[in-house]
């Protein structure tokens, strides 16, 4: 619903601005700016456009209600400091527009605990998503006991399998040691998936900036660290670390987290990196950033990876995988959602020189 509502707001904003041409026939252009007012006035959360002034363009009844600020509906020309005077929130508009990109902050006006999204646009106009995070984190709550729950009672029978499983092993013969291998291998396939849609669903669920367990962690030595568990499998494939990197140069947030952010990264270069390979990476900070560079020496990305990759349960093609290791499908959403709920991001690429990219951006630590 949310980015239905903003894909609409674009439209809307377009409208507002003057710079959509009307063309029959051609997706939404048949859709009236009304009818596009009516829907973002009956919202079930709060909207906000501000122009390149601060001046409120457009305000919902929602977002109204969640500032306190009853007033002329949807239409409006005051400053917004005149309505909301907040450094916070101000700074996060100013930040979305300095950076282009999404910013997400948890704000506290009055009683009220907000969520908000602010979405940069053209000419430093900006939209601003209000959320309650009270009726919000109820909601996130409640899905994530529900798949706790789910994910407990498939643990439950899984365990007792993979015991019927050792205890068939210990009695095994020539005739049936290839099915009891493969049913131990899948059923520690299953073992994984459970836990990794387990996380997954815990990290979708946390809400923005949500990361509780705040600690500086320093990647250089994070990166060593992970490093340490994939030895034996990368020096079984004589596959080496090389490491470029400043050291001290830290960031802010979850270290479990982070740390299965890296090793989901390095553990995907290592099945894509041919025998006696090299791993790089590279840690850099720049204008408040930290930059984490993930490049393998194998086959590169296809088209359909550079699209389809951070979605779950996808696969690239099986002929690229120069290891036996199978994975679940999930581990770069998971990065993906670890990036996002540090206000990151992660992207991928080929380098001209071949193989495939991976960079990790995190907001530095002070």
């Amino acid at each position: 619903m949310g980015l239905l509502l903003a894909g609409l707001l674009g439209l809307a904003l377009g409208w507002l601005l003057g710079r959509r041409r009307r063309r029959p026939g051609q997706g939404l252009s048949g859709l009236s700016l009304r009818q596009l007012l009516r829907w973002i006035g009956e919202a079930p959360d709060g909207w906000l456009i501000l122009d390149g002034a601060d001046r409120i363009q457009l305000i919902n009844l929602r977002a109204e209600k969640l500032l306190d600020v009853p007033g002329a509906g949807l239409g409006r020309q005051e400053p917004l400091e005149m309505v909301c005077r907040s450094a916070e929130l101000l700074e996060g508009i100013r930040n979305a527009r300095r950076r282009e990109r999404p910013q997400r902050l948890d704000w506290e006006p009055g009683d009220q605990q907000l969520a908000v999204v602010i979405l940069p646009g053209d000419d430093g106009w900006v939209a601003l998503l209000l959320q309650s995070r009270r009726s919000l984190e109820a909601q996130l709550e409640q899905q994530e006991r529900w798949v706790s729950d789910v994910a407990h009672e498939l643990k439950t029978p899984l365990t007792a399998l993979l015991l019927v499983g050792d205890s068939l092993a210990a009695h095994v013969n020539d005739a049936n040691a290839v099915l009891v291998e493969r049913l131990q291998r899948e059923l520690l396939r299953l073992q994984r998936l459970v836990g990794d849609l387990l996380e997954l669903s815990r990290l979708e669920n946390t809400l923005p900036e949500g990361v509780r367990l705040r600690s500086r962690v320093d990647l250089p030595q994070l990166v060593q660290q992970v490093w340490l568990g994939l030895r034996p499998l990368a020096e079984r494939r004589c596959i080496r670390l090389e490491l470029a990197a400043e050291s001290p140069l830290g960031v802010l947030g979850d270290g479990s987290r982070l740390h299965r952010a890296v090793l989901n990264l390095l553990d995907n270069a290592l099945r894509y990196s041919p025998d006696g390979g090299t791993v790089l990476v590279e840690i850099e900070a720049t204008a408040g950033w930290c930059l984490l560079t993930i490049r393998d020496e194998g086959p590169g990305l296809s088209e359909d990876d550079l699209e389809h990759m951070f979605e779950r349960f996808y696969r690239g093609d099986p002929s690229r995988v120069r290891s036996d290791r199978g994975g679940s499908g999930l581990g770069l959403a998971i990065v993906q959602q670890i990036a996002v709920t540090h206000g990151g991001r992660i992207q991928a690429t080929n380098h001209p020189g071949g193989g495939a990219v991976l960079e990790l951006l995190l907001p530095a630590a002070a």
